[in-house]
C-alpha cells in the first residue's frame, strides 16, 4: 500500500475540511492538498524516474506536507534533511543518497550552492520552495498515471541525526511507515477529524513521521509561523486549533512548561504531547504533569524502527511509581522486544543488556551501507545499541546507549541513573554525565552541571546529595559547571562534544 492512498481516501471523505494551516490561516483543504500533491508528482515524473530520491532541505513549512505526498504519488522516496545541519553535512547526504532533486528553502539555498561546488552532488537539481520553478510544478496538470502499490518500495530515506559522526540513511518502505502509523493510532493517541497536529518539532524527523497518522484520520496539520520552536506561539495555537497534539523532545517540554508557569497560561485545547528522542527525567516529568495535566505519552524508537519500539501510555503517567515514570513502557503493537547479552542471548528479568526488536516497522537496512546493515540487523532482529532491562511487570527501562556506559574499575555505571539523582538537587537545572579516560580506573564519572539561574552549587553539596541515593562508586569524581549543554536540532545533548572538551583539557 502506497501512503498516498491515505490522502486519497481522506480527500474523498472530507474534501472541504481544512488539511494544512500555517499559524491560524488555512493553506489547503484535503481536496486542495490532494490536487497540489498530484500536480507536483506529475512534475517530478517529468524530471525523473520511479525510485528517485527526492531531498527536502527546509525548516518547517506548509509545503512539507504536499511534498511528501507528491513524492509518494510519483513512486519516489522522500529524503528529508535536518535544516540545522551544516551545508557540508547536507551535501554529504545528497551525495550518499544520490538524490536527483532537492527542494530547498530560501534560507538554506545560498549555503547549499557554495557547499555543492565541486561535489559529486552538484548535478542534483535544485528547486527553491516558494520560487518560480516550484510554482510551475504546482500549476501543471495532475498526475493520472498509476501509483505504485508495492508496499516494499522505498518511501522514506531517513538519515540519522549525525550526533556520533557521518549520517546513515535508514531505508523505510511504505510497509514500514504504515506499520508505524497503525501502531501509533493503536497505542499512543486517539485521533479523529476534530484534532490538530502542531508541527513544533522538525518535520524532517519525528513530527513529520506522525503526519501520516493525522492525515489518515482527517485531522489538520498546523505549521507554526515561526521556523523555530517558540513556546508562546505553541500555547497560542493550542487556543486557536481544536484537539491539539504534538511530538516534542524532552527539552521542548521543559521550555513549554517554563513558559506556561511564567505566564500562568493553560492551553485551552491541548489534547496530547508525545515525547521522545532523549531522556525525560522523572523530576521534570512530574513538573510537566502538574502544569499540563495527564496529556503525556512517551515513545521509544529510532529512525531504524521509526518512533516505534515501546510506549509509555497516557494512563501510566498518573502513576506515583518512579520506576514506571522512568521507564519507556511496553512493546508496541506488532513489535517484539527483547534484552540480550553480547552473544544475542535473551537475558532474565532485571538484567541489563542490549535492546533488540523485530516487526514490520523495522527498516530494510542502510542505504549503500551493507557493513552497517549487517551490524544492525542480525537474525531478523534490529540491534538498537541501547542498553536496558525489563522489570517483573514488563516495563522496559533504558539505561544508556551502549557506547555511553561508563566502565570504572571494571564496573558498569549508567549515566542516566546518576543524572536522575543529580536532577533532584534543588539547584541543578540540567546535567549530563559522561566518562573520562583514567589511568587508574579505566574511566571516571564526570558530571556537567547547569545551575538554576542565580544559584551557585558546591561540589560538596552534590557529593552529599549523591551519597544519599546511589552507591559511592557511581558518584561523579568531577563536576564541571557550564552555562549550557550542547544540543542538536532535536534537543538531544551531544555527548561527543562534551567528551571532546574533556579530551582537550
Amino acid at each position: 500500500m502506497n501512503l498516498f492512498s491515505l490522502l486519497d481516501q481522506v480527500a474523498a471523505r472530507f474534501p472541504d475540511r481544512g488539511a494544512v494551516f500555517q499559524g491560524t490561516d488555512m493553506v489547503h483543504s484535503f481536496a486542495g492538498l490532494r490536487s497540489r500533491a498530484l500536480r507536483i508528482a506529475a512534475g517530478l515524473r517529468a524530471m525523473g524516474q520511479p525510485g528517485d530520491r527526492i531531498a527536502i532541505a527546509s525548516e518547517n513549512v506548509p509545503e512539507y506536507v504536499e511534498l511528501f505526498f507528491a513524492i509518494w504519488a510519483a513512486g519516489m522516496a522522500a529524503t528529508p534533511v535536518n535544516a540545522k545541519l551544516h551545508p557540508r553535512e547536507l551535501v554529504q547526504i545528497l551525495e550518499d543518497s544520490g538524490a536527483s532533486t532537492v527542494f530547498v528553502s530560501p534560507k538554506l539555498a545560498d549555503g547549499l550552492e557554495l557547499a555543492l561546488a565541486g561535489s559529486p552532488a552538484a548535478s542534483c537539481r535544485r528547486v527553491a520552495i516558494g520560487g518560480a520553478d516550484y510554482a510551475a510544478l504546482a500549476a501543471g496538470e495532475e498526475w493520472t498515471g498509476p501509483i505504485d502499490p508495492d508496499p516494499q518500495a522505498l518511501g522514506w530515506l531517513f538519515y540519522t541525526s549525525g550526533t556520533t559522526g557521518r549520517s546513515k540513511g535508514a531505508m523505510l518502505s511504505h510497509r514500514n511507515l504504515l506499520a508505524m502509523t497503525i501502531a501509533h493510532l493503536a497505542d499512543v493517541e486517539t485521533v479523529d477529524e476534530a484534532c490538530s497536529l502542531l508541527h513544533a518539532a522538525p518535520m524532517s524527523h519525528g513530527s513529520g513521521l506522525y503526519m501520516a497518522a493525522y492525515v489518515a484520520r482527517g485531522a489538520r496539520q498546523v505549521v507554526p509561523a515561526s521556523s523555530a520552536f517558540e513556546p508562546s506561539e505553541f500555547l497560542d495555537l493550542c487556543d486557536r486549533h481544536p484537539g491539539c497534539g504534538a511530538f516534542l523532545a524532552p527539552t521542548m517540554v521543559q521550555r513549554l512548561r517554563l513558559e506556561a508557569e511564567r505566564d500562568g497560561r493553560r492551553p485551552a485545547n491541548l489534547r496530547s504531547i508525545v515525547y521522545g528522542g532523549g531522556p525525560m527525567y522523572v523530576e521534570e516529568l512530574r513538573r510537566a504533569l502538574a502544569t499540563f495535566g495527564p496529556v503525556f505519552a512517551q515513545i521509544y524508537g529510532q529512525g531504524e524502527s521509526p518512533m516505534t519500539i515501546t510506549s509509555l501510555r497516557r494512563g501510566d503517567h498518573v502513576s506515583d511509581d518512579d520506576a514506571v515514570l522512568g521507564s519507556v513502557g511496553f512493546a508496541r503493537s506488532g513489535v517484539e522486544v527483547a534484552v540480550v547479552d553480547a552473544d544475542g542471548r535473551p537475558l532474565p528479568t532485571g538484567e541489563v543488556g542490549e535492546i533488540v526488536c523485530r516487526g514490520d516497522v523495522v527498516m530494510a537496512g542502510y542505504w549503500n551501507n551493507p557493513r552497517a546493515t549487517a551490524e544492525a540487523l542480525r537474525g531478523g532482529w534490529l540491534f538498537t545499541g541501547d542498553m536496558g532491562s525489563f522489570d517483573r511487570r514488563g516495563y522496559l527501562t533504558l539505561r544508556d546507549r551502549s557506547k555511553d556506559v561508563i566502565i570504572s574499575g571494571g564496573t558498569n555505571i549508567y549515566p542516566r541513573e546518576v543524572e536522575e539523582v543529580l536532577l533532584r538537587h534543588p539547584e541543578v537545572a540540567e546535567v549530563c554525565v559522561t566518562g573520562q579516560p583514567d589511568p587508574e580506573w579505566g574511566e571516571i564519572v564526570v558530571a556537567f552541571i547547569v545551575a538554576e539561574p542565580g544559584r551557585e552549587i558546591s561540589p560538596g553539596s552534590l557529593d552529599a546529595h549523591c551519597n544519599a541515593s546511589i552507591a559511592r562508586f557511581k558518584r561523579p569524581k568531577r563536576y564541571l559547571f557550564v552555562e549550557e549543554l550542547p544540543k542538536n536540532n532535536y534537543g538531544k545533548v551531544v555527548k561527543r562534544e562534551l567528551r571532546a572538551r574533556l579530551a582537550n583539557g
